[in-house]
C-alpha cells in the first residue's frame, strides 16, 4: 500500500508557515493539513553542538503546540539551519546580516542541517538529515543583487536553493537538494511510512 493510502484515515498536521515546505509535501503527494499557528520560542541551549540544533527545535515545536492531538492525528514538525566552522547561521537580522553571511559562505562548503519529528498523542519520533553545499566565489555586486532582489531574509543562511543563487553560485552538492529547500522530503517519506508501520 503506498504512504498517501495509508494515511487516508489519519489527519497529518504540518505545523509550518514555511511555503517551501507546503510545495515539497504536496509534490510529493502526501495528504497533508495546516496546523493552527502558534507560537514556541526558538532557543536552545549554548553548548548544545550546532548540528544537535534542528533535532532539539523540531521536537521543541512539537511539544509546544498548544491543543492536545486526537488519535488519528500526526503533527508534523521541523527546524532547517546551515552550519559553518561549527556555528548556527540562522535567518538574518536584516540586509547587514545577509551580506555579511553570504560573505562567509562564498568559496566555502558549509552543511545544511535538518531535524523532523513526527508526534501522535502516545508517540515521538525525530530523525536528521544532512546536506553538503559548495558556493563558488561571490562577488560583492552578485551578493548585493542576490540579497536585494530577493531578500532572502526569512531564509536559514541568508538564501534559498531554488532561486537565482541557487542557480549561479551554487557548485555542487552532496544529499538531498530538497533539504536544502527546507524538507528532506524522500527521507521524510520513508520515516514517515516506518512509523505508521510501528
Amino acid at each position: 500500500m503506498l504512504l498517501h493510502e495509508k494515511l487516508a484515515p489519519y489527519r497529518l498536521l504540518l505545523a509550518s508557515q514555511s511555503p517551501r515546505r507546503r510545495e515539497l509535501m504536496s509534490g510529493c503527494g502526501l495528504p497533508y493539513e495546516l496546523a493552527p499557528k502558534f507560537d514556541c520560542e526558538e532557543r536552545y541551549p549554548a553548548e548544545l553542538a550546532a548540528e544537535e540544533v534542528p533535532r532539539y527545535l523540531s521536537r521543541l515545536k512539537s511539544e509546544a503546540y498548544p491543543s492536545p492531538l486526537a488519535e488519528r492525528e500526526i503533527l508534523l514538525t521541523a527546524d532547517t539551519v546551515v552550519v559553518l566552522d561549527g556555528e548556527v547561521l540562522g535567518k538574518p537580522h536584516g540586509r547587514d546580516d545577509a551580506v555579511k553571511m553570504l560573505g562567509r559562505l562564498s568559496a566555502r562548503r558549509h552543511t545544511v542541517v535538518s531535524g523532523v519529528t513526527f508526534r501522535t498523542h502516545e508517540r515521538m519520533h525525530t530523525f536528521t538529515a544532512r546536506t553538503s553545499v559548495w558556493f563558488r566565489r561571490l562577488e560583492r555586486e552578485e551578493i548585493d543583487y542576490y540579497v536585494d532582489t530577493f531578500r532572502p531574509f526569512d531564509k536559514a543562511g541568508s538564501y534559498g536553493i531554488q532561486e537565482w543563487i541557487g542557480y549561479a553560485a551554487i557548485e555542487r552538492i552532496e544529499g538531498s537538494f530538497y533539504n536544502v529547500m527546507g524538507l528532506p522530503i524522500q527521507k521524510l517519506y520513508v520515516e514517515l511510512d516506518q512509523f505508521l508501520n510501528t
